[in-house]
């Protein structure tokens, strides 16, 4: 079976498997029933099952990964049309930026630390909380293993997707821009795709918290490194 049928297979499985988490997820709306957490539980399980290589899977799946990047650029929109609100807000968002980061940086750092493991996995778990090009690529300069770093990375995008509505629920968090804030900064991509959920602005402001704080970590994470 050549490359481009493999592929091809590949691309529609995944394609087809999403819509159908995603319909799920529209029938029962549920943290567990998270559309890009059930298509990668299930390609995790498939792929184990039947012995076939995350490299084989990735001849199709390479595809869908670089539509990541136009995606990402796409968030321009919200955050051109949401730039006024942005702009009233620009003070509380950087500082709600700057303690997100930290607080992500630091508890994953001393965390690590206190529990007794070992220095590589305290480089890996540093960058945790930002999008996974700019956490491999601070991982890779403290010297951490980048797949135990994209393990992290994902956990994180993870839990603040199907977890983080329902904390800030519990703690009455109903501001729009405060929503943006805590998805974007906890989770990154996958919070951000939550946050447009809940509207254009929380999309907005979610998207620039992803950045800000991708940008703030990479300049914290190896001082923070360094001192230990």
């Amino acid at each position: 079976m050549n490359n481009l049928l493999i592929g091809l297979i590949f691309l529609i499985a995944t394609i087809l498997v999403y819509i159908g988490a995603k319909k799920l997820y529209q029938k029962y709306p549920n943290p567990l029933t998270l559309p890009i957490f059930l298509t990668t539980l299930f390609f995790v399980l498939f792929l184990s099952i039947s012995n076939i290589s995350y490299d084989t899977y990735m001849i199709g799946g390479q595809w869908i990964d670089l539509f990541l990047g136009p995606i990402v650029v796409s968030l321009a929109l919200p955050l051109y049309r949401q730039l006024p609100l942005i702009k009233k807000y620009a003070g509380s968002i950087f500082i709600g930026v700057l303690t997100g980061s930290v607080i992500g940086l630091v508890t994953g750092v001393i965390g690590a630390k206190w529990l007794g493991f070992e220095s590589w996995i305290v480089q890996s778990v540093a960058a945790k909380s930002v999008t996974t090009p700019v956490a491999l690529s601070i991982t890779d300069a403290a010297g951490g293993n980048l797949s135990f770093a994209a393990v992290f990375v994902m956990i994180a995008g993870f839990s603040g997707g199907m977890f983080g509505p329902a904390i800030l629920q519990l703690l009455q968090i109903d501001h729009p821009v405060a929503r943006g804030l805590g998805m974007g900064t906890a989770s990154h991509a996958i919070g951000t795709a939550k946050a447009l959920e809940y509207g254009e602005l929380e999309g907005a402001v979610s998207a620039l918290a992803m950045t800000l704080s991708a940008i703030i970590v990479s300049f914290l994470a190896p001082l923070l490194l360094g001192m230990l």
